[in-house]
């Protein structure tokens, strides 16, 4: 998974574009995008050898700031907002009104 996020340039160590290869050093910062927040750990220091999850956080720093994961709630309460989950495909009334809305965004943009 993280693989395949570095070679789609989604992660970057220092501000620069991380290989899948690149070696990390204590102090590094890594941001990386996950569920729609900028992410930014810094390495604290490097195991030994490997260890399990629960332990991962001893040697690593979360600096993703709180506004990110304010961000993120507000998000998923807009979404539920409007339809609710599981409550399967939209009414021809709710289509009706979500073209309408597409549309009068569009007229928006002609008067401009």
């Amino acid at each position: 998974m993280v693989t395949e996020a570095c070679k789609k340039n989604h992660i970057t160590v220092n501000g620069q574009i991380a290989k899948p290869s690149k070696e990390v050093f204590p102090t590094d910062k890594i941001t990386f995008r996950k569920d729609q927040i900028t992410q930014i750990i810094t390495v604290l220091d490097i195991p030994e050898s490997r260890v399990g999850a629960k332990l991962v956080d001893i040697y690593r720093k979360n600096e993703t700031p709180p506004e990110a994961y304010a961000h993120l709630e507000l998000l998923k309460l807009s979404k539920e907002h409007y339809r609710k989950s599981g409550t399967g495909r939209p009414t021809k009334k709710d289509r009706r009104d979500i073209d309408d809305y597409g549309n009068e965004i569009f007229d928006e943009d002609d008067d401009i």
